[in-house]
């Protein structure tokens, strides 16, 4: 038998391939199952989400939302179409955007470091992902976490005092700013940190 609930990431958020035959009352408690036992891995994400296998009402799509976000502890932001004309143009404008600001200010990063891995920059750096306890992140501008910092970041490598570390969450074995080691100021909808 085939999963009713398949769960994807995409460059966006994730993709959830649901069951086209399975009556909906019945794919609602399997869709909460998969999330609750897979909540430990969004650890709080706000994310993109779309549905594919089916087509929903709105009252239908509305809880199905509400189920994931309940069950997963995690924030959906915006449901992406699949192939319309509003999708194409959203996922267009988002690419140019990411080039632009990478070709102006720095680069992007997507993925996880873990363990051991060593992610240096000679600009500001965005990662999407986490740095998990191990993993040290060194640029010469700002660092930006679209995740949860466990690891050790430097900002400011070249003594630049004016950088800034931010990330969603933070919970770091080490940060620091130049050369000065820093504290983070956690709390609201971003945790950061800075010199005075």
């Amino acid at each position: 038998m085939k999963d009713p609930v398949l769960i994807k990431s995409n460059k966006y958020g994730i993709t959830i391939h649901l069951d086209g035959e399975m009556p909906y009352r019945d794919l609602l408690p399997e869709v909460k199952t998969r999330f609750e036992s897979a909540a430990h891995f969004f650890n709080n994400a706000k994310m993109a989400v779309e549905f594919e296998g089916r087509t929903f009402t709105e009252e239908e799509e509305r809880l199905l939302v509400e189920t994931i976000e309940e069950a997963a502890g995690i924030h959906i932001l915006c449901i992406i179409e699949k192939n319309t004309y509003t999708e194409q143009m959203h996922k267009r404008m988002l690419d140019e955007s990411l080039s632009e600001i990478h070709e102006r200010d720095g680069q992007f990063y997507r993925g996880t470091l873990r363990g051991r891995q060593i992610l240096e920059s000679e600009t500001s750096i965005v990662i999407i992902g986490d740095i998990e306890e191990g993993a040290k992140v060194a640029a010469k501008g700002n660092v930006v976490v679209i995740g949860t910092i466990y690891g050790t970041v430097i900002a400011g490598a070249a003594g630049d005092g004016s950088a800034v570390i931010a990330a969603l969450h933070m919970s770091p074995k080490r940060l620091r700013i130049g050369d000065i080691e820093v504290k983070p100021n956690v709390g609201g909808s971003l945790s950061w940190a800075k010199l005075s």
